[in-house]
C-alpha cells in the first residue's frame, strides 16, 4: 500500500494486518503517519472486514517517533501542526468501526505506545517493552500519551509513567490494565489474529457497541446514555438482529451465525 504501512486483508476471515516495515525501528514519521490514516481510511470502508490486527513484526513494534525530524521543527506553531498531524493518524485508528488489536513484540516506546493505545486491545508477547520516555528529551508526548494512558491504567499510574519516562515490562503491563494479554513472543500476532477472527464473526452490533463506549467516554452520564439508546435502536435495523434472536429462540444463546449486516 504505501512505503512505510502495508494493509493486508483476508477476505475469508475477515481479518486485516496494518503492517509497520520501516527498519529497523519503525520510527513513526510523518510519512508513516500519514500511510497509517490513509490505511485506516481504507479500511474503515471494508465491509467485509469485521477485525484488525497492527503489528511491527517479530522483533519491535515501534520505537517511537522518528526523532531526526523533530530538528526541522522552528517554533511552537510547527510542532502543534506536528502534532496534530500525529494524531490525526492515531484517531483515525481509534475510531475504525472494526474491532482492532494491536500485537506487540518488542518495543513499543513513545508514539509506538501511543499507535498501541489507540486500538481496542493490546496483546504483548512476553518480552515487549512500552513506555512514554518523552520526558527524557524534555519534551511530552505529542500523540496521545497524556491522555489515552491514564483512561487506561489510572491518572496516578499515568502520571508517574510519564513523568519518570521509565520502561514498563509485559508483565506489568498487563497487571496495570495497558496490555490485554501477555504470550510468548512467537505466539503473540498469530494469537492476535486468532482473536480477531472471533471478532470478525460476530454482528454488526459489535461496531456499534464500540461507538457508543467511544462517544459515551467523553460525556455526562446521562448524555452518554441517549448515545447507548441510540446504537440501540440501531441495531434493530440489521439482519444480524433478527438472524440473532430468532437463533436463540430455536436453539438457544451462541449458535448464530452472523453476517455483520
Amino acid at each position: 500500500m504505501g512505503e512505510f504501512v502495508q494493509l493486508e486483508k483476508d477476505k475469508s476471515t475477515g481479518v486485516a494486518t496494518i503492517r509497520l516495515e520501516r527498519p529497523p525501528m519503525n520510527a513513526i514519521s510523518m510519512q508513516l503517519a500519514q500511510e497509517l490514516g490513509e490505511a485506516a481510511e481504507e479500511l474503515s470502508g471494508s465491509q467485509e472486514i469485521g477485525a484488525a490486527v497492527i503489528w511491527g513484526g517479530p522483533k519491535i513494534f515501534a520505537a517511537g517517533a522518528d526523532i531526526k525530524e523533530f530538528p526541522a521543527i522552528q517554533d511552537k506553531a510547527e510542532a502543534i501542526e506536528f502534532s496534530l498531524h500525529l494524531h490525526q493518524a492515531l484517531l483515525a485508528i481509534e475510531n475504525l468501526p472494526q474491532v482492532t488489536i494491536s500485537a506487540v513484540n518488542g518495543y513499543a516506546l513513545g508514539g509506538g505506545c501511543e499507535l498501541a493505545m489507540s486500538t481496542d486491545f493490546r496483546f504483548a508477547g512476553e518480552g515487549a517493552v512500552f513506555g512514554q520516555p518523552e520526558v527524557l528529551l524534555g519534551i511530552l508526548p505529542g500523540a496521545g500519551g497524556t491522555q489515552r494512558l491514564m483512561r487506561l491504567v489510572g491518572i496516578t499510574k499515568a502520571k508517574e509513567i510519564n513523568y519518570s519516562g521509565r520502561q514498563v515490562k509485559a508483565e506489568e503491563a498487563q497487571a496495570i490494565g495497558l496490555v490485554s494479554e501477555v504470550f510468548a513472543d512467537e505466539e503473540c500476532y498469530p494469537k492476535a489474529i486468532e482473536a480477531a477472527e472471533r471478532y470478525a464473526q460476530g454482528p454488526k452490533s459489535l461496531q456499534y457497541i464500540k461507538r457508543a463506549m467511544m462517544e459515551g467516554l467523553a460525556l455526562s452520564l446521562e448524555d452518554a446514555i441517549r448515545v447507548e439508546a441510540e446504537a440501540f435502536g440501531d441495531c434493530f435495523e440489521t439482519a444480524d438482529r433478527l438472524a440473532g434472536v430468532q437463533s436463540f429462540i430455536e436453539h438457544g444463546p451462541g449458535k448464530a451465525k452472523f453476517t455483520r449486516e
